[in-house]
């Protein structure tokens, strides 16, 4: 059974809005003195319980009893809204940040990747900033020295290595600093939402990378990111974090899931029993509209594999009346994707109904709702419902190893494949 090589145990961290410090000398020299020589815990940092409300609201907690261990070899991927906590508890297990309370123990030499350009100096070289990054964290030279020659290569940056990195662009930074950080052999390796800064090709590489130092060399990886199809791809445990606290950990699937449909911007069924409080007109009234998504797995989110299938009923007012529906498809920004029009019928008084199925694969990721336009004798309006129906497809990449943003409205899945007929024939 692997061993345990992160524990954390109880872990807060509070913070005082608007204040640096303790707010006086006396205290801070107090502070000192309790912390630094004796070893005490903060007390300007505990929270007694006769804390006044006006107190209570001028204090901030980032992280609030977190539990949690991790397993040698193990990749973990940490995700939650901004402001969850996540960069916090990276850097208290970094040992960057003091927690307010509770432990964090560990086995093994840490590599941190938290920021753009962390432990550079930006008057040095690129060849000088990867020994200075290498001495930060904890590399002999001749380690680094041994390592050089793939570090450079690794970062694609070879021509400009002794430019000073004060000129070098935040995608270079991220380049070299994750190089050095991927090539020093930490036993663990931490990652922060820095990756994000990089070019999709060079994205591509430190996934592959990450799954390379962890699945052949027993590598242990935390890993911060907002891109969920990576997560899935990188990760086998999930943790969850929401205000501070653990909302959900275990397998990396399953979290990621429940992380999903928690976000998932949804009004997929609405009905009225009722006529007069129902949206329409004189003409007509609706009596239902319904998203129905048909999942690939009960429990996956809504993602752009999920074929949806659009029904809804309206009462007509009218005898002898040729309708027709306009069913159309918004993005969020009010850009239209579609716009598809029913059958035409001659309709009585009484309720009329419809039904539509967009293909599953053909949305791209993004936000999207429908809007459903009643037209009489095909020219004329009877009743337009506006933002009749909302939802948020996430995406799915499945073997694509590459995670930048997909182009277009669309993203169908046609026949399309390369051939190479000279070597067919051979």
């Amino acid at each position: 059974m692997a061993a345990t090589v992160i524990q954390v145990k109880g872990l807060s961290k509070m913070y005082r809005l608007g204040t640096t410090g303790t707010g006086s000398l006396r205290q801070d020299l107090q502070r000192w003195w309790t912390v630094s020589v004796r070893k005490r815990e903060d007390p300007y940092f505990q929270v007694p319980s006769s804390v006044s409300p006006t107190a209570q609201q001028q204090v901030l907690w980032a992280l609030r009893d977190v539990n949690f261990e991790v397993k040698e070899g193990e990749v973990w991927g940490i995700i939650g809204n901004n402001g969850a906590g996540k960069s916090t508890l990276l850097k208290i297990i970094s040992h960057i940040v003091r927690p307010t309370s509770g432990v964090v123990r560990g086995k093994g030499k840490i590599s941190s990747l938290l920021e753009v350009g962390t432990g550079f100096h930006p008057e040095l070289s690129g060849r000088e900033n990867i020994f200075l990054s290498g001495y930060i964290l904890g590399m002999s030279k001749a380690e680094v020295r041994a390592k050089f020659d793939e570090i450079v290569t690794f970062s694609g940056l070879e021509g400009f290595l002794d430019t000073p990195v004060k000129r070098y662009s935040s995608g270079m930074y991220v380049r070299l600093a994750f190089a050095v950080a991927a090539h020093l052999e930490p036993d663990i390796l931490i990652l922060d939402e820095v990756l994000a800064v990089g070019d999709t090709e060079f994205q591509k590489k430190c996934l592959s990378k990450m799954r390379e130092v962890s699945q052949n060399e027993g590598r242990t990886i935390l890993f911060v990111s907002h891109s969920m199809p990576a997560v899935l791809k990188l990760c086998q445990c999930g943790l969850w974090l929401q205000n501070g606290t653990v909302r959900e950990s275990g397998e990396a699937h399953q979290v990621v899931n429940h992380y999903l449909l928690s976000t998932q911007l949804q009004r997929t069924e609405q009905s009225w029993a009722n006529p007069e409080k129902a949206p329409g007109n004189d003409y007509i009234r609706f009596k239902s509209v319904e998203l129905v998504p048909h999942l690939v797995l009960p429990d996956a989110p809504l993602d752009i594999r999920a074929a949806l299938t659009i029904r809804f009923r309206f009462w007509n007012f009218t005898e002898q009346t040729l309708i027709s529906t306009n069913l159309v498809l918004f993005s969020t920004a009010g850009e239209c994707i579609f716009d598809v029009p029913s059958t035409a019928l001659v309709c009585q008084k009484g309720l009329v109904g419809g039904e539509c199925t967009i293909p599953g694969n053909f949305l791209n990721d993004g936000s999207y709702y429908i809007s459903l336009y009643v037209v009489k004798d095909t020219d004329t309006s009877l009743f337009d419902y506006e933002e009749a129906l909302a939802f948020e497809l996430e995406d799915y990449r499945g073997d694509i190893s590459w995670y930048g943003k997909w182009w277009g409205a669309v993203r169908p899945q046609f026949p399309f494949q390369l051939t190479q007929p000279e070597l067919a024939s051979q």
